[in-house]
C-alpha cells in the first residue's frame, strides 16, 4: 500500500524522489503512482502523493562503486 507525502510550495518530481530516497532517478517511480498528476512541474503546497514502495535493490557487486 503506497504511503502518502503531502507537498510543499515549490516541489518538483526530482526534488521529491531526493527527499524520500535521496536518488532523484527515481522520479519515474512516483510519477507512475500518481498518473493524475502527471502535467504538474512544480507542485504548490498541500497536495497529496501515493509514494509506491520501492523495488529490491541491486546486489553491491553490480552496483558502480559510487553506489556501494
Amino acid at each position: 500500500m503506497p504511503n502518502p507525502y503531502t507537498t510543499t510550495q515549490g516541489d518538483t518530481w526530482d526534488l521529491i524522489a531526493y527527499r524520500l530516497w535521496n536518488d532523484e532517478t527515481r522520479m519515474h517511480l512516483l510519477l507512475a503512482a500518481n498518473p493524475q498528476q502527471q502535467e504538474v512541474a512544480i507542485f504548490s503546497a498541500g497536495v497529496v502523493l501515493n509514494v509506491p514502495e520501492l523495488p529490491a535493490s541491486a546486489p553491491a557487486a553490480t552496483l558502480p562503486p559510487w553506489r556501494r
